[in-house]
């Protein structure tokens, strides 16, 4: 007997407390029974009532809701084959017919795929690369590195938003009688395949390698040149120095032949001091503390030590 009043107690409780549900300031609610759906859908946030154990609540969103795509290897018109990574957000407008249809979030990104796939791959065929790449017909920086085929760029007559947009409403056409609606479409990444891509990089190497042996071949002729007139300025100074000192030196030899004819041009004593004087520092030339010198008695140098005797 004393077990079944907690079991009782149990029971009661969940009579009274199942019947009540909350919706929350983000979902929406459908209410079935026996797997029908019942009633209204359920949006304004608040506590409500269901019969207990024969109606189910069912929760879905009212915020929005991302669609992620798988990279695709699409063709263009002119036969490119590119990579298209694209994202799209939706939310659901009909939760009743949501429920139908889709059953819940699976069932509707199963369906996403389909249809925004779909609709991607028919529109990047309907048109060329330089549409699906470009979004409007603006003019390329000039630079006189770049080779003229990639600044002189193709005109566009839809351009990538336009295309963007077409997927947009045809998506939006197929969804209608889904309760669902999708808000936006973006394209994440396009990008050449990888043989493709191979050969774009492999061309874009052979041009900047082109480019930078045009600038090497510059820089070399200019380095020619300033070498050039390095080596002749030089030589102009070099030419310069050297005539300049010849003029020094000769002008210095002048003076000294002036100075030795004026010396001998005095009388004889002093021609004999001066003579004296020369013979001197010929003999600090000549001779050093271990030279043996022979003199004979009429050479100048022993006449003058000869003198010196007392």
């Amino acid at each position: 007997m004393r077990y079944l009043i907690p079991v009782a107690i149990i029971i009661v409780l969940a009579i009274i407390l199942n019947p009540l549900y909350v919706v929350k300031e983000y979902e929406q609610v459908i209410i079935t029974q026996f797997g029908r759906p019942v009633g209204d859908p359920v949006s304004s946030p608040g506590l409500n009532l269901k019969i207990p154990f024969i109606q189910k609540v069912h929760r879905f969103e009212k915020r929005f809701l991302e669609w992620d795509g798988d990279a695709n290897q699409l063709p263009t018109k002119d036969k490119r084959f590119i990579w298209v990574d694209t994202y799209a957000r939706w939310r659901i407008t009909d939760p009743l017919l949501y429920f139908q249809r889709l059953r819940d979030e699976r069932g509707a990104q199963t369906r996403l795929d389909d249809i925004l796939d779909g609709e991607t791959r028919n529109a990047i065929a309907k048109y060329d690369l330089v549409e699906v790449v470009r979004s409007s017909n603006r003019e390329a920086e000039s630079d006189d590195t770049l080779p003229e085929d990639l600044v002189d760029l193709a005109p566009i007559q839809v351009g990538r938003d336009e295309i963007r947009n077409e997927i947009l409403v045809n998506s939006q056409s197929r969804t209608e009688d889904l309760g669902i609606e999708i808000l936006d479409v973006q394209f994440k990444r396009i990008n050449y395949v990888d043989e493709v891509q191979q050969k774009v990089y492999e061309r874009m190497i052979a041009e900047r390698r082109r480019i930078a042996d045009r600038f090497r071949s510059e820089g070399e002729g200019e380095a020619s040149r300033i070498r050039g007139e390095k080596d002749r300025e030089l030589a102009r100074i070099q030419s310069g120095a050297y005539r300049t000192a010849q003029e020094i030196k000769g002008g210095a030899d002048a003076e000294a032949t002036t100075i030795y004819a004026a010396a001998y041009d005095q009388s004889a004593e002093s021609r004999s001091f001066f003579e004296f004087l020369k013979t001197m520092e010929g003999y600090s030339v000549t001779l050093d503390t271990e030279s043996a010198l022979i003199l004979s008695t009429k050479g100048e140098f022993y006449q003058y030590l000869k003198r010196t005797e007392p």
